[in-house]
């Protein structure tokens, strides 16, 4: 079954467990140029001088395509089709850390905006910048789970890749749900997925990880090596410290788990979002939820989650939730499952193959899907009345909250860069579109993010990195923000990989 991102969101009703992705993985740099599209990228210019790409294709273990190879039109895409307009100067396969050197040696200094590519998932796509040089990671995807309970996964490593290899060894490691997505974007920013409150995010798993710096430097960082990067790399986003090739992630043994999915008649939005708040505020760690709104003259929901444990233990929660909303729901399932098949089903496929997770067009590539979204970050419950006004009347558009807390809460703010530890959810909101509709769908999520601010949501997340967003800095990284500074310019003080919202240009 091909499924797109929109189909996701309906897929057995689970609604925004689909959308825990990695999409600030490696944005690009801009190169210094000066004039900019709508979604701040820096439009094609010259050249301070260019680049030997001769010479880089003869370094190069990996591949290295121009825009004259037959490969370049599939080579160049990232996942969002409404960032097809932007053409990169070359495409190069980085089958190793010294590829990735070789490229920064032959891009840095010219001008060129560079940018590395795990998933292809940034949704302004950062990580397929104009005129510049992608270092597709995708090569290193190699798993291998080690008997101390340790893994190390490849930079272009694909969720369900690394989910497959764990199951396999027992194992598990919290992360999103989204099949395709690149371990590298979602680890960096921060990693919000449906074993976070049991687990922790995916970024609080990182033992140790491998780096190439702006200057070529190959290092190593951890908890005693290089441990302002690595504070940085956990949850200070992708793209802008350097170029991670490997990860080392400490992982847990593998539970049984139980999915469920509740959906509400219409008319009861305000009631359950009101109930469902209290509810994940007050669950044990056990239990993932998230919460979706859809647009509509009467906008309607759906509950979905994850609990780690029995149907048995999770039956008397989900009476609570119902009790509390006093309503009951038209649809109530719950199905146990293996770690692996409940990723799975999170995943929306539909069978019990691997390949079903990321099925492959004719074409040779991956489904692909055409979207705006926005975030924000509900530290506190909001007025549920407030939040279903919002969504009255938006057709097409949806709004996920994703339950935080629990284990993602042990944490200070400033433990890691990932700020938003006391946070209940995480508000994502989503609509699917054209090239042609892109602008007034992004008016109208605009309306409703800056509607969820007023009601006391200020903050966001940088893997559904926001263009229009205001104050992105202070909302993406907090009171870390000014350390997430010091270190850019400690790693890249040449700005190697500025972007339009490099923590460097915040």
């Amino acid at each position: 079954m091909t499924m797109d991102r929109r189909g996701f969101l309906t897929t057995l009703g689970l609604g925004g467990t689909m959308l825990l992705t990695g999409v600030g993985e490696a944005r690009a740099a801009t190169g210094g140029r000066s004039a900019r599209n709508r979604s701040g990228l820096d439009r094609p210019g010259q050249y301070r001088s260019a680049p030997d790409w001769s010479a880089l294709k003869a370094r190069l273990d990996g591949r290295l395509v121009l825009p004259d190879d037959p490969a370049y039109g599939v080579a160049r895409l990232g996942y969002n089709e409404l960032n097809d307009g932007q053409l990169p100067a070359a495409v190069a396969g980085c089958n190793s850390a010294a590829d990735v050197r070789s490229c920064l040696d032959a891009a840095r200094g010219h001008g060129v905006p560079i940018a590395a590519r795990s998933g292809g998932h940034s949704y302004l796509g950062y990580s397929v910048p104009n005129d510049g040089l992608v270092m597709d990671l995708r090569p290193m995807a190699q798993v291998e789970v080690r008997p101390d309970g340790t893994v190390q996964v490849g930079a272009g490593a694909r969720l369900i890749e690394v989910y497959a290899a764990l199951a396999r060894a027992g194992r598990l490691l919290p992360a999103g749900s989204c099949p395709s997505v690149g371990i590298s974007g979602l680890a960096l920013g921060g990693g919000i997925g449906v074993l976070t409150r049991k687990y922790g995010l995916t970024c609080d798993r990182l033992v140790s990880a491998e780096v190439v710096t702006a200057d070529s430097r190959l290092l190593t960082a951890s908890e005693t090596c290089e441990p302002d990067l690595y504070w940085a790399l956990r949850g200070g986003g992708g793209g802008n410290f350097g170029v991670v090739t490997r990860f080392t992630f400490s992982t847990e043994p593998a539970p049984d788990l139980t999915v469920f999915s509740l959906r509400f008649p219409a008319g009861s939005t305000p009631s359950v979002t009101g109930a469902w708040q209290q509810w994940v505020a007050d669950a044990p760690s056990e239990l993932w939820s998230n919460c979706v709104i859809s647009g509509a003259a009467s906008p309607t929901c759906r509950v979905g989650g994850c609990y780690v444990g029995p149907q048995s233990d999770l039956d008397p929660l989900l009476d609570q939730l119902v009790a509390a909303a006093a309503t009951q729901p038209t649809l109530r399932t719950a199905q146990g499952k293996s770690y692996l098949d409940a990723m799975k089903y999170m995943a929306g496929c539909a069978n019990d193959t691997i390949a079903q997770c990321h099925p492959v067009s004719e074409g040779g590539r991956l489904p692909r899907a055409a979207f705006v979204a926005a975030s924000r970050m509900l530290d506190t419950a909001l007025d549920p009345q407030g939040i279903t006004d919002l969504m009255v009347g938006q057709t097409g558009v949806d709004l996920l909250l994703d339950s935080l807390g629990g284990a993602v809460s042990e944490l200070a703010p400033g433990a890691t860069a990932f700020p938003h530890r006391s946070a209940l959810a995480s508000a994502q909101i989503y609509a699917s579109t054209t090239p042609a509709g892109r602008d007034a769908t992004t008016a109208t999520l605009d309306t409703i993010r800056d509607g969820l601010g007023a009601l006391g949501a200020t903050g966001a997340y940088v893997n559904y990195i926001d263009a229009t967003l205001p104050d992105w800095g202070t909302a993406y990284y907090g009171d870390n923000l000014p350390r997430l500074k010091a270190v850019a310019r400690q790693y890249d003080p040449d700005q190697v990989f500025a972007f339009p919202q490099a923590v460097s240009c915040a």
